[in-house]
């Protein structure tokens, strides 16, 4: 078991990494079922998918232990994370009982995570939660680190709070049953570790990230492991993003987030092929600002596309123009005031905030990628 350590001043938590350990839930979530019995039931989340997938097992597994299990399930997909359904979640774990001392269990991928931490961060000012995350955008990514939100009219995830879960079991083997494409994405969030800060995990990624999209356990695990790793450290010395370290996760996000709002969030472009096209973006960007080679924005692009990943704009099929795309930007969280940060390379493995892009030329450059 690979077990990394996020550590917070004053709410440190553990992640940890192992084969079968989802059906191991009453063992290692035992601290976080206190207060919970066959008559006072464990409230777990879960989408649709998840719910057929896991439900009996984990309700069989927990009343082996002594627990009773209640679903709240909701649709997979971005149209989960709603005013309305995080009425209803709310009002169901108060309908339950839920205290402060309690803990919410969230099996699924990063919508329930980011769903049922949003909830318990209002609950009763602070209701505790664990997260289990079933795929492997989750699982590298939005279930460590503590950002929660819901989607709103004027975009994605800008209703939200800090609110880190108490524990994260990750089981790798449950990424059997994760449809290739999605996992693809998954993937995407791991190649941006590499890119944005670790330049030997990206050359290795290069080498073995055909073994790692196969699923084969010691690469998965690797691969896993260290981005997780990455994330903990650059979380526990920015945990509210109040300085430059963390906005460092954001590789791609801003550019991806205006193509996910032009499609509008929707299957037609996952999260995390959006963060690819925009990670192949910005290192274009990269380049056309000499700060790093053609070649190295070529080798950039060349990974992103050998994992069948978007990397080329014009294959998405949009009917818009760069102004369009940029009017998303606009819109973003990170947006300060009339700039907007962007998240570049000076090197592969070596990202950093750039507060001196001119929207206009970002327009201009986005005219050029739209037209291949």
């Amino acid at each position: 078991m690979a077990v990394i350590d996020v550590a917070l001043a004053g709410r440190p938590y553990q992640v940890m990494i192992e084969e079968g350990l989802l059906a191991r839930i009453p063992a290692a979530a035992a601290p976080f079922l206190k207060g919970y019995s066959a008559a006072r039931l464990v409230p777990f989340v879960a989408d649709t998918n998840t719910h057929g997938l896991y439900a009996e097992r984990v309700t069989r597994d927990l009343a082996a232990a002594g627990f009773a299990v209640e679903w709240f399930v909701v649709e997979p997909g971005e149209n989960a994370k709603t005013w309305g359904v995080l009425e209803r979640l709310c009002d169901w774990l108060l309908a339950l009982g839920v205290t402060r001392k309690d803990h919410v269990f969230a099996l699924g991928g990063g919508v329930v995570g980011d769903l049922v931490g949003f909830a318990c961060s209002v609950v009763k000012r602070g209701v505790g939660f664990v997260q289990l995350p079933t795929t492997l955008l989750a699982q590298v990514d939005s279930s460590v680190g503590g950002k929660t939100a819901i989607n709103t009219a004027a975009g994605k995830n800008l209703i939200g709070a800090f609110h880190q879960p108490s524990l994260v079991l990750i089981d790798p083997l449950v990424l059997a049953t994760l449809p290739d494409r999605e996992m693809r994405a998954g993937y995407a969030e791991v190649l941006k570790y590499g890119l944005l800060g670790d330049a030997a995990f990206f050359a290795w990624l290069e080498a073995n990230g055909t073994a790692v999209l196969a699923r084969e356990p010691q690469a998965l695990e690797h691969a896993i492991a260290t981005s997780i790793a990455m994330k903990a450290r650059i979380v526990a010395a920015d945990e509210r993003e109040t300085e430059d370290l963390r906005a460092l996760l954001n590789l791609g996000h801003t550019f991806g987030h205006a193509l996910e709002a032009e499609t509008g969030f929707s299957e037609r472009l996952l999260h995390g092929e959006a963060v690819a096209m925009g990670m192949v973006l910005a290192a274009q960007y990269s380049a056309r600002r000499g700060e790093i080679s053609a070649a190295d924005a070529a080798r950039a692009t060349a990974a992103i596309a050998a994992a069948g990943l978007p990397a080329a704009l014009p294959a998405l099929g949009l009917a818009c123009e760069g102004a369009t795309l940029v009017d998303h930007m606009r819109h973003d969280k990170k947006a300060e005031g009339t700039t907007l940060p962007f998240l570049l390379l000076r090197a592969l493995g070596e990202a950093y905030v750039a507060r001196d892009v001119d929207l206009n030329d970002i327009a201009a450059f986005l005219d050029e990628e739209l037209q291949g």
